[in-house]
């Protein structure tokens, strides 16, 4: 508390003080008389000694004596020097006593007194003693004036410094309650946290044994505890574990196994294409790339395509979804194509299947997995968009079949219709209401082990509008209302092999009509040679003329379709298709397009380099062919670079060998303005 009265002198050493006193009193002895030096010296002391006693308390004393001394003024310390310093000038200066009665000598040999040093006469220590018993007085008031000076300053500024001190002890009272409400709050947070953590262990604990136990049970006996244990609710609804229990035991039994997309919803459009593993031919890939190559690019944000792989076998599974994104990466990462698996856990015991409309047991297996295959499909799909289409997976489809589809749907009146057909082979293109999906898949869980799809829908439109105390022909004409029909038919079922192993089925819908198998254009005159061996008459001239299309036995690599012009022509653009809807799957595979310019060696080398570090841009092959193009799922199209100026020709270049036979069923070679 002392720090705020004392910081000077707190700042000064005590030998410094000692040697400040000490020049001090050198200083005055200069000037006054011996008592007064005294009287210096003492009160330089004083002065010395009461702040070497105020610094050794605060430093170097133990904490009892230090609040001892703590509880002195400082004016004290000064008070009890002042008192020495007193003590001992007085001491020094009280005249001798009287000497002893001596033998007197004669005035003439008494010696005479030296004079004194300040020019005092020699028989004045009266005078002397006055002047400094007066001077006592007065600075013995003047340090009292000045202590009490000091003692007030020092009893306002401790005032002062207690306001401050009591201030700061209540802050930090508050803020000690502040911390522990904080750490109260906290405790009881993470009290609740452990508490859930302890319930959720005990909860998946309980659960394995519940599941142990549960596996164990008939179904019969799991659903009625399943109906006993929501018996709390008033009324019992009904879900998919009543038509199907066993996926009770398991809870990722409705999970997708393989899963690949990004999850698009909120399209006009969602087609749903099961697939399944056929013995001889899979037409998936042939499936997809007729249906993707219709679309426009507007279509395609438009849509989606999912792709469920319904084998139980997820080895197969996998390896299905790796080929299907190696094959069309572009449009798993856009959303257009998504590809899911059931999980094993999915499918019922179908050993336990029983016989019904003369039908064999494998007959019966198989539409009963078709069944629920469909009901997979449908549930996963309910959500992404506003109609859902029915396909198959070895189908092609018919030019601008998107928005032919999206348009009819809209012209219907809202409530009338259920089902659209696009196509009168089974189950192929057939479009519902998203909204109705719910009703189709229950309906069909419900007897998914009785009858067929197809014989399923029509029982549901039977439910819904035929009165029995009618006749067959009014029950057809109500149900017309809710199964229109579009001619002519969008898709066209190409697949021999079915997916039921041995059977044969050559079903072609005769509303699909007959396609163009080749599409035209007038290209620049040229001569068109080939190494590919030609299938009848099917000739590379009748196909770069637009007469028909172009087909060739198996490619191998290194095989060519050489395309030269009679005069160097500017190329602007070009495009090449391979297949036709008859055969999407003879397509050219691995083949670049080349391009020979003529006699322009500077335009050249602009060509194919790039940039300030001249890296190369194009490929350049041994027979001075520069690459600029390669042929993606059976399509390659796009600019050539006008920097080549004139070419000489163009070529196809098969870079392996092919596994099928190839159809070019387009040629377009557009000439720069």
């Amino acid at each position: 508390m002392f720090n705020h009265s004392f910081s000077p002198f707190l700042t000064l050493s005590p030998p410094f003080t000692l040697s400040l006193s000490l020049s001090l009193s050198v200083s005055l002895y200069l000037f006054l008389s011996p008592p007064l030096l005294s009287l210096s010296l003492s009160l330089s002391l004083s002065l010395s000694l009461s702040v070497s006693l105020l610094l050794f308390r605060q430093k170097h004393l133990r904490p009892p004596l230090r609040s001892l001394t703590v509880s002195l003024s400082p004016c004290v310390y000064l008070y009890l020097s002042l008192s020495l310093s007193l003590t001992l000038s007085l001491s020094l200066y009280l005249p001798p006593p009287a000497p002893p009665p001596s033998v007197s000598i004669p005035p003439s040999v008494r010696p005479s007194p030296p004079p004194s040093r300040c020019g005092h006469a020699p028989g004045a220590p009266e005078m002397r003693l006055r002047n400094v018993s007066f001077l006592t007085v007065l600075l013995f008031g003047l340090c009292g004036l000045v202590s009490l000076s000091w003692y007030t300053a020092f009893s306002s500024s401790r005032g002062d410094v207690v306001d401050i001190y009591q201030r700061e002890f209540l802050a930090l009272r508050e803020r000690l309650h502040s911390a522990e409400q904080e750490n109260l709050r906290r405790s009881k947070e993470l009290n609740l946290v452990l508490e859930e953590i302890k319930r959720a262990i005990a909860e998946k604990q309980a659960l394995r044994d519940i599941n142990r136990t549960w596996s164990s049970l008939s179904e019969e006996t799991r659903l009625k505890l399943w109906n006993v244990s929501s018996s709390k609710n008033v009324l019992q609804l009904p879900s998919i574990f009543h038509h199907l229990p066993h996926l009770l035991n398991r809870e990722d039994s409705l999970l997708p196994a393989v899963h690949l997309g990004q999850g698009r919803t909120g399209v006009s459009i969602v087609m749903g294409v099961p697939s399944v593993k056929r013995e001889v031919h899979s037409y998936l890939t042939d499936t997809l790339s007729s249906l993707m190559s219709e679309l426009s690019p507007a279509e395609k944000e438009d849509c989606v395509i999912v792709v469920l792989i319904a084998e139980a076998d997820q080895q197969y599974a996998s390896s299905v979804a790796d080929n299907l994104k190696r094959l069309f990466p572009a449009e798993i990462q856009s959303g257009l194509l998504e590809v899911v698996s059931p999980s094993v856990h999915f499918y019922p015991d179908f050993s336990r299947l029983r016989e019904s409309f003369g039908d064999p047991k494998e007959r019966v297996r198989w539409r009963t997995k078709q069944n629920l295959d469909y009901c997979f499909l449908m549930m996963y799909a309910q959500t992404k968009g506003t109609y859902y289409v029915q396909l198959e997976d070895d189908i092609v489809a018919r030019p601008n079949y998107f928005t032919t589809m999206k348009n009819f749907a809209l012209q219907q009146p809202l409530e009338e219709w259920m089902i659209l057909e696009f196509s009168q082979l089974g189950f192929i293109g057939k479009m519902f209401k998203s909204l109705d999906l719910s009703l189709i898949v229950e309906f069909m869980l419900m007897f998914y082990k009785d009858k067929p799809i197809d014989w399923l829908l029509d029982h549901i439109m039977w439910v819904k509008v035929c009165n029995p105390e009618k006749d067959a022909k009014h029950c057809d004409r109500q149900k017309a209302n809710l199964r229109i029909r579009f001619k002519p038919s969008l898709f066209q079922h190409v697949g021999t092999h079915s997916s039921l192993a041995g059977k044969i089925q050559k079903l072609k819908d005769k509303d699909f009509g007959k396609q163009t198998l080749h599409k035209g254009h007038a290209n620049p005159l040229a001569e068109v040679t080939t190494s590919l061996k030609t299938y009848q008459h099917f000739t590379l001239e009748k196909a770069y003329l637009g007469e028909d299309f172009f087909w060739a036995f198996t490619p191998v690599a290194g095989d060519f379709i050489r395309i030269r012009f009679f005069t160097p022509v500017r190329i602007e653009r070009y495009f090449f298709r391979s297949g036709n809807i008859e055969h999407p799957g003879d397509k050219l595979f691995n083949t670049s397009v080349e391009v020979l310019p003529f006699d322009n060696i500077q335009a050249d080398k602009e060509a194919l380099t790039e940039g300030r570090e001249k890296t190369p841009k194009y490929h350049r092959t041994e027979d001075g062919f520069i690459r600029i193009g390669n042929f993606q799922n059976g399509i390659a199209e796009g600019e050539v670079d006008p920097t080549f100026g004139p070419l000489e020709a163009m070529r196809l270049s098969v870079m392996t060998d092919s596994p099928v036979w190839v159809i070019l069923s387009e040629i377009f070679i557009k000439k720069a303005d």
